[in-house]
């Protein structure tokens, strides 16, 4: 199941981006691991799942459309010979939703065999496209991930695989995470500003490169580190080691504070801070700058759950104004009040208006004796169009909520994702054309609050000049057309190499 908030056939919330991973193992086929990675990593990607394997003598690739259980059977892993692959989850933020667009996208050429994991979304694919075609590349998608595989294996003509790497990120722009395989060869590939995350891991036979931690822990291994902004890891043949070299380094980076606050599962560890816990303190902090005294504290599942769990811990020693509360006083009650229905799809049949209304009722169920006759506050980590929680409103009006306060562990969403969040433009951004009040009067709250800016900084423990904060401030850290940037930056010049003679 997604991440996302599916009522009523469409989802109110940012969807997920995509999840790589990479293995290289001493002496047993990785296609099983690599299986076991994407499942971890499922809640990344729903729409296609692939896994790349080489042998030592060839490449062998199964992508299939779909979940990563319905993409895979035993003959399908079975036929996946070799100790070195990579694999690859995905939700389209770039290019259509196809076959022709899921990973990991493999290419043979003059210098061998090339498969490719891409996390993120290119600001210049297009203008890199048109080159290579010009070039006399032939493209089978219209996504940014076989622009850098082709790009990548044109390099490869000249140079060896990391002096290829590094042309490579020389030219596009934007925010990536790569998995790449060229042969049995597994490299790992950090954007510049380290806005998609990747880590390092060691297994008992063998090392893993992945979106999130959480792959790590799957395979019983153990989180070494992040792969650092620009930096690139080759994985050692045989799973003995690995190398690192640091490609690129920039002032500043530009993490996405998303991963954070809603897309990472809340086991793992990105950029060196436990999400769970960050997401904690996010709840703490929310309290802090606007709790309201209520009878009961409640999140939306389960996106909300470790931000009211924080928020009530917070509101259980101070009070709403700050002073210390008394021996006697009970403070607010964290409860499930709101119970989820696992088994609806992210799809199904309403052909009514009202039918799509009611549709909420099939996926929440509200407990009465939690919310009947008392205050309530429901905790968040998003309003993207609102739809969602004007319901969510309703519901607890509906079951016999005295008083409804919406509280939301995450900045307004004012403007769009171009880094590979699906995150909707700014016409179906409810923030972006309403303020605060207008918004709390559309959902029908009794009250509503936003996480500030400078409390999400504080949570990560970083600046916000090392933090992409595009979708709440409107200001970005790549050179996007139409857009304001909020550093010194421009895109690459494109266009500038002179034509070689390849054949792929």
């Amino acid at each position: 199941m997604p991440q996302g908030r599916d009522f009523g056939g469409y989802t109110d919330g940012p969807t997920e981006k995509c999840g790589v991973v990479g293995i290289s193992l001493d002496d047993r086929n990785a296609a099983r691991p690599l299986y076991y990675s994407l499942y971890a990593l499922q809640h990344r990607g729903q729409e296609s799942a692939g896994i790349v394997t080489h042998d030592g003598f060839q490449q062998h690739s199964h992508v299939e459309m779909g979940l990563v259980g319905d993409a895979f059977s035993e003959n399908d892993l079975d036929s996946l010979n070799g100790a070195t692959g990579i694999g690859h989850v995905r939700y389209p933020t770039a290019g259509s939703v196809n076959s022709c667009c899921a990973q990991p996208f493999s290419v043979s050429f003059k210098s061998g065999s090339l498969g490719l994991s891409h996390n993120g979304n290119l600001v210049n694919a297009d203008e890199i496209r048109e080159e290579l075609e010009n070039l006399g590349h032939a493209f089978t998608s219209d996504g940014d991930t076989e622009v850098i595989a082709h790009d990548i294996a044109r390099n490869l003509l000249d140079e060896d695989l990391i002096r290829a790497v590094k042309r490579t990120m020389e030219r596009i722009h934007g925010s990536y995470s790569l998995a790449i395989m060229h042969d049995d060869v597994v490299i790992g590939v950090r954007d510049p500003q380290g806005n998609r995350p990747l880590c390092i891991g060691e297994l008992e036979d063998g090392y893993v490169l992945a979106s999130e931690s959480a792959v790590i822990d799957t395979l019983d291994g153990e989180l070494i580190r992040d792969v650092r902004p620009g930096e690139l890891v080759v994985l050692e043949r045989g799973g003995a080691g690995y190398d690192s070299y640091q490609l690129v380094q920039e002032e500043n980076t530009a993490h996405c504070f998303f991963e954070h606050v809603y897309f990472a599962r809340p086991d793992s560890i990105i950029d060196e801070k436990l999400v769970y816990e960050v997401r904690r303190e996010l709840g703490r902090q929310l309290w802090e700058e606007s709790g309201v005294e209520s009878d009961v504290v409640m999140p939306v599942p389960d996106s909300g759950r470790a931000f009211a769990s924080g928020y009530a811990d917070a509101a259980n020693e101070t009070t709403a104004t700050g002073e210390p509360r008394e021996e006697d006083d009970t403070g607010v009650e964290f409860a499930e009040g709101l119970m989820k229905n696992r088994y609806v799809g992210r799809t199904f049949i309403m052909p009514t208006q009202d039918e799509r209304e009611r549709a909420v009722r099939l996926k929440l169920n509200p407990i009465k004796s939690t919310i009947e006759g008392k205050t309530v506050t429901i905790i968040d980590d998003s309003i993207v169009r609102g739809t969602t929680s004007m319901q969510l409103v309703s519901l607890l009006k509906d079951a016999g909520a005295e008083e409804v306060h919406m509280r939301i562990g995450a900045p307004p969403i004012i403007a769009p994702c171009y880094m590979g969040i699906d995150m909707a433009t700014r016409d179906e951004l409810i923030a972006a054309n309403k303020s605060v009040a207008e918004i709390c009067e559309t959902i029908e709250a009794d009250s509503l609050a936003y996480l500030s800016i400078d409390a999400v900084a504080s949570a990560l423990e970083r600046s916000r000049a090392d933090l992409c904060l595009g979708c709440v401030t409107g200001e970005y850290p790549y050179d996007i057309d139409g857009e304001t940037t909020d550093r010194d930056v421009s895109r690459p010049d494109i266009g500038t190499q002179e034509p070689v003679t390849a054949d792929d």
